[in-house]
């Protein structure tokens, strides 16, 4: 039976001071949390309406209904289980391969489709600005679907972080050079920006190359693409060369 106070802890968990303060982040549905009780994160507790993951021990799982899951529910749709599970602590990030540098992203939606696709095309290394959505909200957790396990995220004052390193930076623009025509590396970082704004003026200044995708359309209306849209065009052409 889930206790009042526990619903008010997790419920607490959708806001990112509490995450922070208790060190403990949100998972629900089946696939997201196989994914993460198949990885290094440590499981708090797990809450299930029926017996879904044999592997937890009874001491760390308990039955709810359907309406307890409701109110624990950060999703506009409750899952069948929820899962807390504890926020380790930042691993360093190894500048080696090719890393997605993200600048002020802010959609939950998009940090975690970009998440999935770097999981899905190897880039095993992502440094987030730290005005980008926090990596743990509940709904940047559930659009990686998994994913989260995969890849290493830090977050950085990415200004510093690219200040400092020996790769060729490439930034993502809308008047940059045809990435199609490229000849890309295998090791890098590429900088992706604001849904709104694209990329700061203070990033822009530490990038080496600005690349672009080119517009096809007759009308050459279409503003921009959706950040993640771009992400998955841009890292599949960096891993094709």
């Amino acid at each position: 039976m889930v206790s009042k106070n526990q619903i008010k802890r997790i419920t607490g968990l959708h806001q990112k001071k509490y995450r922070q303060q208790e060190a403990l982040f949100l998972a629900e549905g089946v696939k997201v949390i196989s994914e993460l009780l198949d990885s290094s994160f440590e499981l708090e507790h797990l809450f299930e309406i029926e017996p879904l993951f044999p592997q937890v021990s009874d001491s760390k799982k308990t039955m709810a209904t359907e309406s307890d899951l409701k109110k624990m529910s950060a999703l506009s749709t409750a899952n069948n289980c929820l899962a807390v599970f504890k926020i380790p602590p930042p691993k360093p990030i190894d500048e080696s391969g090719l890393i997605v540098a993200l600048d002020d992203i802010r959609d939950p939606g998009n940090l975690g489709t970009i998440l999935r696709l770097c999981d899905w095309f190897g880039i095993k290394q992502v440094v987030c600005s730290k005005e980008t959505v926090d990596l743990y909200n509940p709904k940047v957790v559930q659009a990686t679907m998994g994913s989260l396990a995969r890849v290493n995220v830090v977050y950085a004052d990415l200004r510093d972080f690219l200040s400092d390193t020996k790769l060729p930076v490439f930034g993502t623009f809308m008047d940059g050079d045809n990435i199609y025509a490229e000849n890309l590396p295998s090791n890098g970082i590429i900088v992706m920006g604001n849904e709104a704004n694209g990329i700061s003026p203070e990033v822009e200044k530490r990038t080496t190359k600005r690349i672009s995708i080119p517009r096809f359309g007759d009308l050459q209306k279409t503003e921009s693409l959706n950040v993640a849209t771009a992400t998955a065009i841009i890292l599949s052409e960096f891993r094709r060369k």
